[in-house]
């Protein structure tokens, strides 16, 4: 072959490949249903103990992994101590009260009409209801103080890790206001934001494959949803409640990106979760 033949068909075919290489990238990045942007996310309990009082006891630390139940520190429980002797002590008097008031009822419906009146058997019958219904409210006051005396005992409710412990010895802690997180481990699953061009290849279920920033080992997953709305941020209210739509001028229109949820798959034992890394994912058009 000529040696001007054979550079024409060298040129010819590296031509046919640049083409062929150049539409392969342009579907993959195009319309293959992948992306950079995407997030890591987890469940994140913010503790708070359910009763007021000095922290007499810590026994976690920053970043430790607990388990559901751990106890993870405790408030004072003198005064909830108290709390239920006292409760007690009602509890056994009402009851005294409401044995007599019993007893007097009974001995009243026990004579006749003509050595007592009705109103007589009567109020003392109403006596007797009274007696119950204070005891039963002292009942419930004794286990309110019995609870509140368990929960100076903040145990944890997942299992999960601590997270940005700021505790110490001796803090006052108010019952209801949150004193550290606890990341759920059983809740992580990774939020994909794709552009809506890509969205009528994604089905839930897919299989998706998904790759942490620093790590190299893929952790599968599947599509569990696709959101459903988005903020429109051109959508607002003028004073006279009419929409008030800025004029766009611009001759490029920008797809927008809808969250996609990715439960994940057993991940590898060498990558370590931590809500917010980012993530490439890219989904199997293949899988239904």
């Amino acid at each position: 072959m000529p040696p001007r033949l054979v550079r024409v068909s060298l040129t010819l075919a590296a031509v046919a490949v640049a083409i062929a290489a150049g539409l392969y990238l342009w579907a993959l990045y195009m319309d293959s249903p992948w992306t950079r942007d995407g997030r890591v996310r987890a469940d994140v309990l913010q503790i708070a103990p359910d009763v007021s009082g000095f922290v007499t006891a810590i026994e976690v630390v920053d970043n430790q992994k607990v388990a559901r139940g751990d106890l993870l520190f405790t408030i004072d429980a003198e005064r909830y101590r108290i709390a239920v002797s006292r409760a007690e002590a009602t509890v056994a008097a009402l009851q005294e009260q409401a044995a007599q008031r019993q007893r007097e009822s009974t001995r009243r419906n026990q004579l006749g009409s003509n050595a007592i009146t009705a109103e007589s058997r009567e109020q003392a019958a109403s006596a007797a209801a009274q007696a119950q219904a204070s005891l039963r409210q002292a009942e419930a006051d004794l286990d309110a103080a019995r609870l509140n005396l368990a929960r100076t005992e903040v145990r944890a409710p997942v299992n999960g890790y601590v997270t940005n412990l700021q505790l110490h010895l001796g803090d006052y802690a108010s019952g209801g206001r949150p004193v550290f997180a606890i990341v759920d481990s059983d809740s992580f699953y990774v939020v994909g934001y794709f552009e809506e061009t890509k969205l009528a290849a994604i089905r839930e279920g897919a299989d998706a494959s998904i790759r942490l920033m620093g790590f190299d080992t893929a952790i599968p997953g599947k599509v569990a949803g696709i959101a459903r709305a988005i903020v429109d941020r051109e959508a607002a209210q003028g004073s006279d409640l009419l929409a008030n739509v800025n004029p766009t001028f611009s001759w490029v229109r920008l797809a927008q990106r809808i969250p996609v949820r990715i439960a994940l798959g057993p991940v590898p034992a060498e990558v370590r979760l931590s809500a917010g890394m980012t993530a490439t994912i890219v989904i199997d058009q293949g899988t239904n």
